[in-house]
């Protein structure tokens, strides 16, 4: 297998569990609204996810692993990223925050400061901030 195949499979792999642990928080609450189901369509799209894959995901999210960040800076990446999602598309309406909050949870951040990191990102977002700047104002917003 060339070594450029072998990345590419640690990719795919990465993105299934990631798609499988945002599937697994919005089916928490046991309901998916359509724009939960808009939300994980377009999420599925952007992270390479096949049809027969998403399928599988939505079946059975436990089956696959989940690829949790361990540090801060890729918590704040893939928090950049789903901002971003979220944000430009609008698929989750009103309820952006909550379902963002939910995810946040999921990557780590603690229930006590997770609503102030998540109005922080949704404010950076909002003014189409690169990952460099997300990342340097998350990092320094207590200073």
């Amino acid at each position: 297998m060339p070594f450029s195949e072998l990345f590419d499979s640690e990719f795919k792999l990465r993105n299934r569990g990631h798609f499988s642990a945002i599937v697994r928080v919005a089916l928490a609450d046991g309901i998916t609204t359509p724009e939960e189901k808009a939300f994980l369509d377009k999420l599925a799209s952007r992270l390479e996810i096949s049809d027969e894959e998403y399928e599988e995901i939505l079946l059975d999210p436990l089956k696959h692993p989940i690829n949790a960040p361990y540090l801060h800076s890729q918590r704040l990446e893939r928090l950049y990223d789903l901002a971003r999602m979220v944000h430009i598309d609008h698929h989750l309406g009103d309820s952006q925050e909550i379902m963002l909050r939910r995810l946040g949870l999921a990557l780590g951040f603690t229930p006590g400061n997770v609503n102030y990191i998540i109005a922080k990102a949704l404010s950076l977002v909002d003014k189409k901030v690169d990952l460099d700047t997300f990342i340097f104002e998350m990092q320094n917003m207590n200073r």
